[in-house]
C-alpha cells in the first residue's frame, strides 16, 4: 500500500497521505478510527528486549481536522482529470480512447462565451471535436451521451489517487454522485 485515505472524524474524505504521515498520526494518538482489512506494517528499531517495533497502518483512517495538504472543494480542471472523469470515452461517439487521442471540448464554445468549467467541458475524440467545431451540440446535430458535472470530493480523490486498493475504492465509490453512475461498470 503506497497511500492512505485520510478522512475527517465525520467520515468525509480529506486527502491522500503517505504511509509515513499516517504513522505520525498513530504515534500522536490522533487516529480516531480506521477501516478496511488491508494494512501495511512499518517496522522500526529493536527494543531493549530484542523485539523489533511494528506499527500496522490501515488503508483508510479518520482523524481530527485536516492533515497533509488538505482538500480542495473542486478539483482542478485539467485534461487528465477531465478524461478520467469521463473514463476516457468520447462523450459524442461513445468510443474509448487513450488520453493522447482525446481533446477537451467546450459544449458552448469559448468563442461564443462558453466557460472553461467542469459543466461546460467533456472529453471528445479528435474527429468528433473537429466535426462539432465552434458550434453547440444541437447546432452540430451531435448528442451528448452524458451531462458534464463537477466531481464531488469522493470523485476528486478517485481522480487524483494512484494505485487505489480495494478498501479505499469501496469507501470512495459509496460517495459517487448519481452523475457518475452512468459510467460505472
Amino acid at each position: 500500500m503506497e497511500q492512505v485515505l485520510y478522512l475527517d472524524a465525520a467520515g468525509m474524505p480529506q486527502s491522500w497521505m503517505r504511509l509515513e504521515e499516517a504513522a505520525r498520526l498513530y504515534a500522536k494518538d490522533q487516529v480516531l478510527w480506521e477501516l478496511g482489512t488491508l494494512t501495511s506494517v512499518l517496522r522500526g528499531g529493536t527494543r531493549r528486549c530484542g523485539a523489533r517495533s511494528e506499527l500496522a497502518v490501515a488503508s483508510v483512517i479518520a482523524g481530527r481536522g485536516i492533515q497533509g495538504r488538505g482538500f480542495r472543494k473542486t478539483p482542478t480542471l485539467t485534461n487528465a482529470n477531465l478524461f478520467a472523469r469521463d473514463q476516457y470515452l468520447c462523450l459524442y461517439c461513445g468510443e474509448k480512447f487513450p488520453a493522447r487521442a482525446l481533446t477537451r471540448d467546450h459544449i458552448i464554445p469559448t468563442s461564443r462565451g462558453g466557460a472553461n468549467s467542469w459543466e461546460n467541458t467533456c472529453a471528445a475524440c479528435r474527429r468528433c471535436n473537429n466535426v462539432k467545431g465552434a458550434r453547440t451540440p444541437e447546432e452540430a446535430k451531435m448528442e451528448l451521451l452524458a451531462l458534464p458535472f463537477t466531481p464531488n470530493r469522493f470523485e476528486a480523490l478517485l481522480l487524483e489517487g494512484r494505485n487505489i486498493i480495494v478498501d479505499q475504492m469501496e469507501y470512495l465509490r459509496a460517495g459517487l454522485s448519481d452523475n457518475r453512475n452512468w459510467l460505472a461498470s
